[in-house]
C-alpha cells in the first residue's frame, strides 16, 4: 500500500490545472532580519511552469531578492479538512526590470480566465502602461513541488 502523503500527491497535470485555475500566490523571500516575508500577490502561469508576478522595483520583497533568490510560493484551498488542497513551490527568483516584460506580465495576469480578442488584449496593455516604468517583473522557476490533496483520501484519514 502506497505512503499516505503519496496517496494525496498532485501529479504534473494536476498541478499545472490547479495553478491555472487559482489567482492568488503568497510569495515569500527571505527577510533581512531572518524572518519570512510572506505576500498574497496575483500572478501569471506560463506553459513553461514559470510564474511571473509585478511589484514595485523598490518594494521589500525585491530587496530580499536581490540578496537572495530563494522562494517559496503558496497556493492554497479548501476549508473543511477533507477539502485541503495545495501547492508548494521552492523555486529561484529572477527579477525583471524592463517595462515591455512588465506590461506583458500585467496583461497576462489581468487576462487571466478572460477570452480577450486583440483589441481588448491592446486596450489592457495601454491601460496597465501608466506604473509599468515602476514596476519589475518577479520571474519564479520552479525547483521542487510539495502538493496534497486531501479529496483524494475520500473521507479516510
Amino acid at each position: 500500500m502506497p505512503s499516505r502523503r503519496k496517496l494525496i500527491e498532485l501529479d504534473d497535470d494536476e498541478i499545472r490545472d490547479y495553478l491555472d485555475s487559482e489567482k492568488t500566490l503568497i510569495i515569500v523571500s527571505n527577510g533581512h532580519n531572518g524572518y519570512p516575508h510572506p505576500m498574497p500577490m496575483w500572478f501569471a502561469h506560463d506553459e513553461d511552469g514559470t510564474i511571473r508576478c509585478t511589484t514595485f522595483g523598490k518594494s521589500q520583497k525585491v530587496l530580499n531578492w536581490r540578496r537572495d533568490p530563494k522562494a517559496t510560493l503558496l497556493v492554497e484551498t479548501g476549508v473543511e479538512y477533507a477539502e485541503l488542497k495545495g501547492v508548494m513551490i521552492y523555486a529561484d527568483c529572477e527579477i525583471i526590470d524592463d517595462p515591455d516584460a512588465v506590461r506583458d506580465t500585467l496583461v497576462a495576469i489581468n487576462s487571466r480566465g478572460r477570452d480577450l480578442d486583440d483589441d481588448a488584449r491592446a486596450k489592457l496593455r495601454d491601460a496597465v502602461s501608466g506604473t509599468a516604468s515602476k514596476r519589475v517583473v518577479l520571474q519564479f522557476t520552479p525547483t521542487r513541488y510539495v502538493t496534497w490533496d486531501h479529496a483524494k483520501l475520500g473521507g479516510r484519514y
